[in-house]
């Protein structure tokens, strides 16, 4: 894609820049540096209300529990609502969820993948910094995967406004306890998310077939 794409003139969103590049039928959008949960529901109103139908969001995100090392990706299958945006959507509730029908789609779609793909839930905070040890404890015991600052709000949003948008964690790093902790992989882990990017649009693509957009935390 990074061959093709060009920036959009006519997007206007805070201080984003939107590349496209059409593939077949389909035209696709990357947008970089979306971190935060308001930031990226910003994004997505302005995405699905300029024709998007399909939102897969990456971020990166710390490792909680799972034996597996870094880096390697997350399917959200829920998150924790650890913020504030998604309450704005939504009534109180534990968790915002990935919808039973996207789930229900990409369910073994990375098994050949060149990447390592596991599905889980994450833990969604707007403070980074009380990311506590006692906190940490305590979604370990609730088998949560992963700590990102998006996904919670991002599934809010797509329950309230009925759009299909799909989050992915990118852990990569162990909270800072390990040496040389925080390694993305080749290139930064650019060509790692290119690859997941292409397996989930090649198993979507039947349901979304003419626009879609990636937003990269």
């Amino acid at each position: 894609m990074q061959n093709w794409a060009v920036r959009h003139p006519g997007w206007a969103c805070y201080h984003t820049h939107l590349y496209t590049c059409q593939v077949g039928e389909t035209e696709f959008g990357l947008i970089g540096q979306a971190v935060g949960a308001s930031f990226a529901v910003l994004l997505a109103e302005q995405l699905f209300v300029s024709g998007c139908q399909l939102l897969l969001s990456i971020t990166s995100a710390g490792q909680i529990s799972g034996e597996q090392p870094p880096p390697y990706f997350v399917l959200i299958d829920k998150a924790v609502r650890d913020e504030g945006t998604s309450y704005h959507y939504l009534p109180p509730s534990p968790y915002s969820h990935l919808q039973t029908a996207l789930l229900d789609m990409l369910t073994g779609a990375y098994r050949d993948a060149p990447i390592s793909v596991i599905v889980g839930s994450s833990w969604t905070t707007d403070a980074p910094y009380r990311e506590t040890a006692t906190a940490i404890d305590y979604y370990r015991t609730q088998q949560v995967l992963a700590v990102e600052m998006e996904a919670a709000a991002l599934y809010a949003f797509a329950q309230a406004r009925r759009q299909a948008v799909v989050c992915f964690a990118h852990v990569t790093n162990q909270m800072g306890t390990t040496h040389n902790d925080f390694e993305k992989g080749e290139h930064e882990g650019a060509l790692d998310a290119l690859a997941l990017l292409q397996v989930t649009i090649q198993r979507l693509r039947p349901e979304y077939p003419h626009n879609q957009t990636n937003v990269w935390g």
